[in-house]
């Protein structure tokens, strides 16, 4: 792949359609023949190498909390191991790949020059030192930092907790005493005497569950929560409906929201800055739920909206 680009990039270089457009292909083969951008091509594939599976559990509708954990908790642990002896197969592998595409490889007791400063201006660092400390320990640092703020072991323990919840498998997450544990997150909603009586009313709730025809194997919270209320359940048990409520308000898939933010930005771009919010919602609603909009018939959408119109006129 990298030897066919730099291919293309070439035959640009000569027959390009104009000088602007060659400049940019000269400028493009200087920057990926360096060193540098092929250390960085090499850390980001390990790095993303580490954390795909975490990143594509985190995305799974049919959300597995407690595996998802476990690979959060894996991902820190390979992330550090990398940090403390990786270094040295990382350069080996980019100086292998160095020398199969002929790119010149610094030695690293020199001095590192900034592309763009003197010799005069840069910083008194040798190439080792930047590549390792500023570059390898810098990013790698950045990643476990990011996982720590984003699951702290308080937020780890709430996950848990919630993931009790879990009605799959005739409810086989189930455990009292997470669940507890998870109404004192919420000292607000939970008093005292109001854990003392969640305590036995989960014993009798959780047997009802697992006898109660009308529940099957649910495969996630939101089926729950919608037979608890058709059965009438919920006012048999409020405090374990609190609790499936609260789990089903905290955001535990944040991937989900970061994906409508992302949305956002391609709905409402520059040209479309005058969006109402109704107008704006109901963009993002067709363009988040697509794979729902697309199993509906273009002749039913046209048929509804010519009702609809008939009906506006006859008012």
């Amino acid at each position: 792949m990298f030897s066919s680009v730099i291919d293309v990039l070439d035959v640009i270089v000569e027959d390009g359609a104009n000088s602007e457009q060659k400049g940019q292909a000269c400028a493009l083969l200087a920057l990926i023949q360096s060193f540098e951008f092929a250390f960085d091509l090499h850390l980001m594939e390990r790095l993303l190498a580490l954390t795909n599976d975490l990143s594509q559990a985190l995305q799974r509708k049919d959300q597995d909390i407690i595996n998802a954990i476990g690979l959060v908790k894996i991902s820190k642990q390979r992330l550090q191991e990398m940090r403390d002896s990786g270094w040295e197969s990382l350069l080996i592998e980019v100086s292998s790949f160095c020398e199969k595409n002929n790119i010149n490889v610094p030695k690293m007791d020199d001095k590192f020059v900034d592309k763009g400063r003197s010799r005069r201006n840069s910083q008194n660092v040798t190439n080792l030192h930047h590549y390792q400390v500023e570059s390898f320990f810098t990013i790698v640092d950045m990643q476990l930092q990011e996982l720590n703020n984003r699951f702290t072991e308080t937020n780890s323990e709430l996950l848990l907790c919630i993931a009790c919840l879990n009605p799959k498998d005739s409810f086989a997450a189930f455990d009292k005493q997470k669940l507890i544990r998870l109404a004192q997150f919420y000292p607000y909603e939970f008093s005292r005497v109001q854990i003392a009586i969640l305590e036995d009313q989960l014993e009798t709730y959780i047997f009802d569950m697992r006898s109660d025809n009308r529940f099957p194997n649910f495969q996630g919270i939101g089926d729950l929560s919608k037979t608890l209320v058709e059965t009438r359940k919920n006012v048999l048990y409020p405090l374990v409906f609190l609790l499936v409520k609260l789990a089903l308000i905290l955001p535990v898939a944040t991937a989900s929201v970061e994906r409508v933010f992302s949305a956002m930005n391609l709905v409402k771009t520059r040209l479309r800055n005058r969006l109402g919010d109704i107008f704006l919602n109901d963009c993002l609603v067709t363009y988040i739920e697509r794979e729902i909009f697309d199993s509906i018939d273009n002749e039913k959408i046209i048929q509804g909206y010519q009702n609809m119109k008939s009906r506006r006129e006859q008012l």
